[in-house]
């Protein structure tokens, strides 16, 4: 199970006015066993009408320009049978960034962590998150099962080109597993250009991920997993994935990852990665790197994501060539950075980082 728009019953929004005022709306549902045993027209229809608000204006900012910005955080299952949302302090910092890029009114990053807490709280005392499965530890966790929290603003109603000053914004919840479809490998670089120098690739922003959804599509057409942007500018640098950065684990022992600029998302498990390979003693260098050195000097290859944990990339594709990583097999470098990485976020191992917030 990938991404599914099966919107759990308990639903957060906020409404900027001069004050930011907050309400927690249960939508129509019944016990998880009930739905599980409707006819699949019943369950689409009772899903369905837990996608939609009929008191916000169809013709928006939002909906008409995509004036909008959006993170993605997960709650965890715990071995112990908790829940724990992994560092949403950071995306509740970068939610108020993309706002203020947009110029929006800021949502206050501890309503934001709050608000994240609570909608996953009461889903889960409706018994609408997922538990903890040890089998999960035999692969990896790459089946493994989470809370997906998607916080998101929608605009006020207008129709002129505008920014938005009374946003809402809204957190759904709904169950994830794995990004990557199983039967796609390896990856390509795209023609298309993520983002430009002055614009919002920096931002997290709805309008951004036009083109990767173009660029991913169109990658997994050719036999693709995922798809690799270059700079728009001199078509020859690396700088991230369709939805993940990316990571580049050299013959020389160096672990490099594009440095951020206003054309890079600052992802937060890209942050985490960095630190965790500089705790094994690992020389992490964020800095450009051409897609020549990529192909040439890589040992292992992999991308970073809240949906894609750290995934290994088999090989890389551009201009008719092809490079594979490790004989196209996953490297122990990247095998242990993505373990270190899933035993603390479903509590195998102590958090001694302080990142797993418990629900």
């Amino acid at each position: 199970m990938a991404f599914s728009l099966n919107s759990y019953p308990v639903v957060y929004r906020a409404k900027y006015s001069d004050v930011w005022t907050e309400e927690f709306i249960e939508k129509p549902h019944k016990t998880r066993a009930e739905e599980a045993a409707l006819t699949e027209k019943e369950r689409e229809r009772l899903i369905e009408s837990r996608n939609y608000f009929e008191d916000m204006p169809l013709v928006s900012y939002s909906t008409q320009y995509g004036l909008g910005v959006f993170e993605g955080l997960k709650a965890l299952p715990q071995k112990d049978g908790g829940l724990a949302i992994f560092r949403p302090d950071k995306n509740a910092a970068r939610f108020a960034r993309s706002m203020k890029g947009f110029r929006m009114p800021p949502f206050p990053e501890e309503l934001f962590v709050k608000a994240c807490l609570e909608v996953v709280r009461r889903n889960a005392a409706l018994r609408f998150t997922p538990v903890y499965k040890p089998e999960w530890e035999k692969d990896s966790f790459s089946t493994a099962e989470a809370v997906y929290i998607r916080p998101f603003t929608y605009s006020e109603g207008g129709i002129g080109v505008k920014l938005s000053s009374e946003p809402w914004v809204v957190i759904i919840c709904t169950t994830v597993g794995a990004y990557f479809e199983q039967d796609l490998h390896g990856a390509v670089v795209s023609g298309r250009a993520r983002a430009t120098p002055r614009g919002t690739g920096w931002i997290k922003a709805s309008s951004n991920y036009v083109i990767s959804a173009l660029a991913k599509h169109e990658a997994a057409e050719a036999g693709f997993m995922e798809c690799v942007f270059l700079d728009a500018i001199e078509r020859r640098y690396v700088e991230e994935g369709s939805s993940c950065n990316i990571f580049f684990y050299l013959k020389s022992g160096e672990l490099v990852t594009p440095e951020l600029g206003d054309t890079i998302l600052p992802g937060i498990t890209r942050e985490s990665v960095i630190e965790l390979a500089r705790d094994k003693g690992v020389r992490v260098s964020e800095r450009r790197i051409s897609i020549d050195e990529a192909m040439s000097e890589s040992r292992e290859c992999f991308v970073s994501g809240t949906a894609a944990g750290a995934t290994p990339i088999e090989s890389l594709s551009y201009n008719g060539k092809k490079v594979e990583f490790n004989g196209g097999k996953c490297g122990d470098f990247t095998a242990e950075i993505r373990d270190t990485l899933k035993t603390l976020q479903y509590g195998i191992s102590r958090d001694t980082k302080g990142w797993m917030l418990r629900v």
